[in-house]
């Protein structure tokens, strides 16, 4: 089994922090995405789509998106359950990693690529007002966020789930763009702190 991806992106990360959480291993091959290895046949014959991360089985047949993946591997490997224990909390932390995933994940990687260079010549499409647009809604997003985190410990409920994953590496990637966590979030920066002092996420 293999897991290709491009390090420095967010997208993998949220699968490496995943399977840090799970103790499950696999091999990784880096993709040079800002040199276009994404587009090329070898690639696109594997996932049609382009994109990173993506898994490849032993037969050769791949999965690709990342939530995708971490099923994969939730279902392989059931303990510590980041998709949730009973369908009340499967269920509620399907709607927290739709929400964050949308409105701050998202959200800012379409600002990166839409409202600044972005990965260069390999954008496509760019369309700055839609860019600016979901830089205001990853804004907003985590305004919510801080008010919700009043009332629990992690963005799903008490136990740490794939929405803590997802959006802590949205906030982080928000950094990388130079939109911070807003000084009065103490609840949403309380979170941070802690699910960011996790050995996870280093992965």
């Amino acid at each position: 089994m293999k897991l290709y991806e491009f390090e420095a992106f967010p997208n993998p990360r949220r699968v490496r922090m995943f399977l840090a959480e799970k103790g499950v291993s696999v091999d990784r091959i880096q993709v040079n995405v800002p040199e276009g290895e994404h587009r090329t046949d070898a690639i696109t014959a594997k996932n049609p789509s382009a994109t990173v991360p993506f898994l490849e089985f032993e037969d050769g047949t791949c999965i690709s998106e990342t939530t995708a993946i971490s099923r994969y591997f939730e279902a392989k490997q059931p303990k510590p359950s980041l998709f949730g224990a009973t369908p009340a909390d499967q269920g509620r932390i399907d709607m927290w990693q739709r929400r964050v995933e949308d409105g701050l994940f998202n959200a800012i990687l379409t600002y990166f690529h839409h409202a600044t260079p972005g990965l260069g010549e390999l954008e496509l499409y760019q369309n700055k007002d839609w860019g600016e647009n979901n830089r205001e809604r990853a804004h907003k997003t985590m305004l919510w966020l801080d008010r919700e985190l009043a009332n629990r410990p992690y963005v799903a409920g008490d136990t740490y789930s794939i929405a803590d994953i997802t959006a802590l590496c949205g906030i982080d990637f928000c950094k990388f763009v130079e939109l911070d966590i807003p000084a009065d979030c103490a609840n949403l920066q309380r979170w941070y702190d802690e699910v960011a002092s996790r050995p996870s996420a280093a992965a």
